[in-house]
């Protein structure tokens, strides 16, 4: 299994928002820092999601906008629902996230990944603040034997991958001083993801899950996290981040989760794609590295297996009542 491993010398200065890790590369290496407005002068869409959910942990002070309160369909509105905040940075977690029903709904699905998000990155253009969106291991094709970095050439599968391109270069078109973070693999304990739904159902029941499609997961919160050193060290265009760690599959992710719960790891067995009835086509590998770590004096986040122990914790304290 590939492993991801970094290489850093010397420190780089302490973050306004978020604590600093040491061992980094020096700040001159890093960009030009920027100094983030205070945190109720910004503004989080997608707030009832998982990602959303991470950054109203980290800046509770912030303005947290769900889909009640922000529509993303209606292009026009999109500008003035942001002015009436007035915000001085902000950062999109909205997103249209269904893979399979993207394939009979593209057209919806580019309105909100892509049409919407190139109306904020226009207003966010004429305040000149920061604006952070979030794009999609599904933009590659998945035919790789090695981790996919920023430059590589982007050639999406499925109608979902579509509309995350077209959004990041509608984004860049509109606004290029936008951070677009890719990532892959979205897991927290607090809402429905691949870990708490295979928890869920491995209470219960035995549960297939394939074996074939290779990646790596992301916790949302040390995603939420980094993504803000970012903002602070001045770092635009596309960034990837996703946990570091042994890369896995589905199936293995799924053994982990249930061994750290406790759980018999026999209750997952695997499976093919092929024998799985999805609507759309995945991306048989989709792991993702980055070759900006030194040119952003970032660090990797933390390896996945570390931090999916706390997302299982919190899975267990939030929902007791289940037979774990």
């Amino acid at each position: 299994m590939a492993t991801c491993t970094h290489h850093r010398a010397g420190p780089c200065g302490d973050n306004l928002l978020v604590s600093r890790q040491a061992g980094l590369v020096d700040a001159s290496q890093a960009g030009e820092p920027v100094t983030l407005p205070t945190a109720d002068s910004i503004l989080v869409t997608g707030a009832t999601g998982q990602l959303g959910h991470a950054f109203r942990e980290l800046l509770p002070e912030a303005v947290h906008l769900g889909k009640a309160d922000f529509d993303l369909t209606t292009l026009d509105l999109i500008g003035p629902s942001l002015a009436a905040y007035d915000p001085e940075a902000i950062i999109n977690c909205a997103a249209y996230t269904a893979v399979d029903r993207a394939e009979d709904e593209e057209d919806l699905a580019r309105a909100i990944n892509a049409d919407a998000v190139e109306e904020m990155a226009r207003f966010a253009s004429t305040r000149g603040i920061p604006f952070v969106t979030f794009s999609t291991d599904y933009v590659f094709d998945g035919t790789t034997n090695r981790p996919y970095v920023e430059s590589d050439t982007a050639r999406p599968v499925n109608a979902y991958g579509r509309s995350k391109r077209a959004g990041e270069l509608l984004t860049l078109a509109a606004y290029p001083r936008t951070l677009i973070v890719r990532t892959s693999w979205l897991v927290s304990g607090s809402h429905p993801c691949f870990v708490t739904s295979i928890l869920r159902a491995a209470a219960s029941r035995t549960v297939t899950v394939v074996d074939d499609q290779v990646g790596r997961p992301t916790i949302a919160l040390d995603l939420a996290t980094e993504t803000l050193r970012a903002l602070e060290r001045g770092v635009t265009g596309i960034l990837h981040l996703t946990n570091s760690g042994d890369s896995t599959t589905w199936f293995d992710l799924a053994r982990e989760v249930l061994r750290l719960s406790g759980m018999d790891a026999a209750r997952v067995r695997p499976c093919a794609t092929s024998d799985y009835p999805a609507r759309a086509k995945r991306p048989a590998y989709s792991l993702l590295d980055s070759e900006r770590w030194d040119e952003t004096c970032l660090v990797p986040l933390p390896d996945w297996r570390t931090s999916l122990r706390d997302v299982v914790r919190q899975f267990k304290r939030e929902e007791p009542s289940l037979d774990l």
